[in-house]
């Protein structure tokens, strides 16, 4: 599905929808807004579909009962800034954030407004909620993975390549779980028998230098934290194949985009379960009294086209974990 093809089932058919026919409908008309930080449109797009979805399935129709305001920061923080603020103007009744950039913001400008997030990070330690049994507050939902995954990132690596000792670790140090992840993957590392570098992925050129860098210098690895520039993706991908450094990420998309191996939550699922947490609140629950709920899924996927372009024979137990194989 194209964006503009969304936008027009979405974000357009309200037009459809005159005030005086819906009054006739004895609904009151809700209001929701969703702010996503994703940067890549189809997973953006697919994942969007999903939640509204759910919704219908709950009883929410778009155009019927609900209006839906979609804005895409596409991982830039101004964007995101902005469309934050225009969100907010348009009254709504509950908001959707996707991403721990997206919610920081929307918390900045609002708080009287129920949030409901997806995806975030250590939503506790980044100060978005007060705990995660009851976050208190205006906003609740669904973190991204737990702080023990960090690890697992770098033992995978060595699985992959039992002869790696160097790895380089992506992270944004400006993101509160960025220093906690590599915190992590530092203290896993000396019983691998490995040694760990911090890359800050703040921009493009930064990124680059950094990985240029480490390849000329070092034989090694690298481990894309969540904490890391999911809009700088196709970038750090085609970097990755360009000096052979095989890479395990933080999420499917970079998989789907040539990556070699991701182990993370499965967010899709998410989307369906910030719906449900949307459904209760415009019900008249208070985000304080939901509990911020960790991922009961993880997915292992790797692309095999990916591993042999890099030299790599994956190990026959590490297939046998897979939850998808990309041939």
């Amino acid at each position: 599905m194209r964006r503009r093809e969304f936008i027009t089932l979405v974000g357009g058919a309200a037009a459809a929808w005159p005030l005086a026919a819906r009054a006739q409908q004895g609904e009151r008309m809700r209001r929701l807004g969703a702010l996503t930080g994703i940067a890549d449109e189809p997973v953006a797009l697919a994942r969007a579909a999903v939640f509204t979805k759910e919704l219908e399935q709950l009883g929410w129709s778009h155009g019927r009962n609900i209006r839906i305001d979609y804005r895409w920061g596409g991982g830039d923080p101004e964007i995101i800034r902005r469309h934050a603020a225009e969100l907010v103007a348009l009254g709504p009744d509950v908001i959707l954030a996707t991403g721990g950039p997206a919610l920081e913001r929307m918390l900045q400008v609002t708080r009287p407004i129920p949030i409901v997030f997806a995806v975030v990070p250590d939503p506790v330690g980044s100060g978005f909620v007060a705990r995660l049994s009851r976050p208190g507050g205006n906003a609740t939902g669904f973190m991204q993975f737990e702080y023990g995954l960090s690890g697992k990132w770098l033992e995978l690596l060595k699985q992959l390549v039992p002869g790696v000792t160097q790895a380089a670790v992506l992270r944004d140090p400006r993101i509160t779980a960025g220093i906690g992840q590599f915190a992590v993957i530092q203290a896993m590392a000396s019983s691998l028998g490995m040694e760990v570098t911090p890359i800050n992925t703040t921009d493009a050129g930064e990124i680059e230098r950094a990985l240029v860098d480490f390849a000329r210098s070092i034989s090694g690895g690298l481990v894309v934290t969540a904490a890391s520039a999911i809009a700088q993706r196709e970038l750090i991908v085609a970097l990755a194949a360009r000096y052979k450094l095989p890479a395990v990420y933080s999420a499917r998309d970079y998989v789907g985009s040539g990556g070699l191996i991701s182990y993370a939550a499965d967010f899709t699922e998410q989307y369906r379960g910030a719906a449900r947490y949307v459904d209760r609140i415009l019900r008249g629950a208070k985000p304080a009294d939901l509990p911020v709920q960790a991922p009961t899924k993880y997915e292992l996927v790797i692309n095999l086209k990916t591993a042999k372009a890099l030299g790599l024979d994956v190990p026959a137990t590490v297939l046998a974990r897979a939850d998808e194989v990309i041939e």
